[in-house]
């Protein structure tokens, strides 16, 4: 039945070595003026996330979950990123617990408090909690998918993404992995440089993620067609020439499904929740985020009162009238 397949797929992960993982993919702005309170911030967070102080360390490739239903992994994909300290014998646990759930996400499977259990190792059963927090984190920061407790079972919980990329967040579909994380980091660049970022300081981010133009990512699969078409064409982002300019400069705004399914504000908690801190400690960028979600407000309630006043104005010159029986009669038997 489903509760045996579920527990070989738990199993089965369980078994399933997890090496040490590469640096997380995101990173932290510049800032707007050196001289600013948040800069203090940012470059403590900056060090915070180094590669060093994250305790990032390369081992063999991996990837996903080596479930009976998976395919044999190639040699040449990557392991998941994880954020870990040096030494911490739970990150283990807890990659495997990420690929785990990254595994039910995809195939939209139920996701039980047992069945995790399954995955963690069994002397690390008491720190359960401590292991779902962190790998929560992690699936956040790195896809842009928060775990939720789920409503109609006891102790199951569900995966819901911050943005409505198609294929659940895959973008093109597939077995690749959701790009709701990077679409959030891009739209925080774009936020914190001015609303508009130049290509260039795009790519000078990414690469610091380690991610290329040109060169595929494990999770991302080729960036530039993923940021310049894809997500420009499902208008995420804007993607246009740098007026004037010559030769030919581009930049990347956020595109009008972007400023719907998201907001300034929500941006900046995905980014102090990556640089653990608060939005507040992004000054400038907060009070900014602050306005937007007052226009919005007021954008709603004049929206709202604009269809009420249209509703009542079209009641007025078109009264409602009854049907009688015959007419009832007449107006069903003309249906197609």
């Amino acid at each position: 039945g489903p509760q045996h397949r579920n527990g070989a797929l738990a199993t089965a992960a369980k078994e399933q070595a997890f090496p040490s993982l590469a640096p997380p993919p995101f990173g932290v702005p510049t800032c707007r003026k050196p001289t600013s309170r948040s800069c203090s911030t940012l470059k403590r967070s900056q060090r915070a996330l180094s590669t060093k102080s994250a305790g990032v360390s390369h081992t063999r490739p991996y990837e996903g979950v080596n479930c009976k239903t998976e395919k044999k992994q190639s040699s040449s994909q990557a392991p998941l990123p994880i954020m870990q300290s040096p030494g911490d014998p739970l990150t283990k646990t807890t990659g495997t617990l990420v690929q785990f759930l990254m595994y039910m996400y995809r195939r939209k499977k139920l996701i039980t408090k047992a069945n995790m259990l399954k995955i963690v190792n069994k002397k690390y059963k008491n720190r359960f909690l401590e292991i779902l927090r962190r790998a929560s984190f992690n699936l956040e920061v790195v896809f842009g998918v928060d775990l939720k407790e789920g409503n109609s079972t006891k102790d199951s919980y569900i995966l819901v993404s911050k943005m409505d990329l198609p294929n659940n967040g895959t973008v093109s579909g597939g077995r690749g992995f959701p790009k709701t994380g990077l679409l959030m980091n891009l739209l925080g660049v774009i936020f914190m440089k001015g609303n508009c970022a130049t290509e260039e300081k795009i790519w000078e981010f990414l690469n610091k993620m380690r991610v290329y133009a040109g060169k595929r990512h494990f999770i991302f699969g080729e960036p530039k067609k993923l940021i310049t078409e894809d997500l420009v064409k499902l208008k995420y982002l804007e993607y246009r020439q740098v007026p004037n300019s010559n030769p030919a400069r581009y930049e990347f705004l956020w595109g009008p499904r972007a400023h719907a399914e998201t907001s300034k504000m929500k941006v900046l908690e995905f980014w102090a929740k990556i640089n653990h801190t608060v939005p507040s400690a992004f000054h400038s960028w907060y009070e900014e985020a602050l306005r937007d979600e007052e226009e919005r407000v007021k954008a709603a309630v004049t929206l709202g009162a604009e269809k009420d006043a249209t509703a009542s104005e079209s009641s007025r010159d078109s009264p409602a009238t009854s049907l009688t029986s015959d007419e009832v009669e007449a107006e069903s038997s003309s249906c197609g």
